[in-house]
């Protein structure tokens, strides 16, 4: 198949782990209960911001986009990550392979906005307190987050057209979905057009939020630490607790994968590293909210109390 064009085929193949058949029944129980934790934690959260009022706030508003989000990331390439642990054949349509290119990196880029945003609307709420259901109102914040989708979803569509466009020399992709970077690697030659775009992309959308949610961090830290009371410095630190963990984790995985010199690590390594970026950051999302946060607690037991009555 090498020197053919990707336009005459109709398929890729996916090496995904192979290479470890034995490790591949213990990865798909894995994958799966995370997926299914993933999806029934996110859906449940998304729920309760929906039927409780007292959770129809700003920050409840942001963290239900930020759950669909997850929900759509993780149904992009996981149902295809476990058939193809059980198959011998593991195969993927180029239609396909678009679409899921297209869905991950739109949903990755759109939660990297999305977490400045939502670092925005603590730092209005801890240090600018009386002018927050001003600032904050329900139509500035539908905008916030259409920006945020908008976003994503452009620069997605322009790295997808990208990727897709470049002759390759081989349709093996050596990875478990069709991440744009193993995807890259098939490239007959490198492209200054495509690694431009790709570099402006991950420079915009990963160290640019992370420094404006590091500055929205600092007038935080600073405010909460001159609160007099004890129950006003927890409440702070457990509301900014949670989101700020959740961007860790997000960041750290996802700065690893995408602004690390191309020629470092091995493939292996970032397959890993794109099972927990796109597994468990996801699954842990609602988990790290829901124990920091007394509201969700609170919220969560009302309607799994009426069910109950039900």
């Amino acid at each position: 198949m090498q020197g053919e064009n990707l336009t005459s085929w109709s398929f890729f193949f996916l090496e995904g782990f192979s290479r470890y058949p034995k490790l591949e029944i213990v990865l798909f129980i894995f994958s799966l209960l995370m997926y299914l934790i993933t999806l029934l934690g996110n859906s449940t959260l998304i729920l309760i911001t929906v039927v409780d009022a007292r959770l129809q706030t700003p920050m409840y508003l942001f963290l239900g986009n930020l759950s669909f989000m997850d929900i759509c990331y993780t149904s992009a390439s996981i149902p295809t990550l476990l058939v193809n642990l059980l198959s011998s054949k593991k195969t993927i349509i180029f239609s396909g392979c678009a679409v899921q290119m297209y869905l991950s990196l739109s949903m990755g880029s759109t939660e990297c906005v999305l977490l400045a945003v939502m670092a925005y609307d603590r730092y209005v709420a801890i240090c600018r307190p009386l002018r927050y259901p001003i600032i904050m109102n329900r139509q500035v914040c539908v905008q916030m987050a259409t920006i945020s989708w908008v976003t994503g979803s452009l620069t997605a569509l322009l790295e997808t057209s990208f990727a897709l466009r470049i002759p390759r020399c081989g349709n093996l992709i050596d990875h478990f979905t069709c991440e744009i970077l193993a995807v890259l690697k098939l490239a007959c030659t490198r492209s200054l057009l495509m690694d431009t775009v790709m570099l402006v992309i991950s420079v915009l959308l990963l160290p640019v939020p992370m420094l404006l949610i590091c500055i929205s961090y600092v007038f935080i830290l600073s405010t909460i630490l001159r609160i007099s009371s004890a129950e006003g410095r927890n409440k702070a630190f457990s509301t900014c607790g949670a989101h700020l963990t959740v961007v860790i984790l997000y960041y750290g995985a996802a700065l690893s994968m995408y602004l690390k010199p191309s020629s470092s690590g091995s493939q292996e390594i970032d397959k890993i590293i794109s099972l927990l970026y796109g597994v468990l950051t996801p699954m842990l999302n609602p988990i790290i909210y829901s124990l920091r946060n007394k509201e969700v607690k609170d919220a969560v037991k009302k309607v799994l109390g009426k069910m109950y009555l039900q």
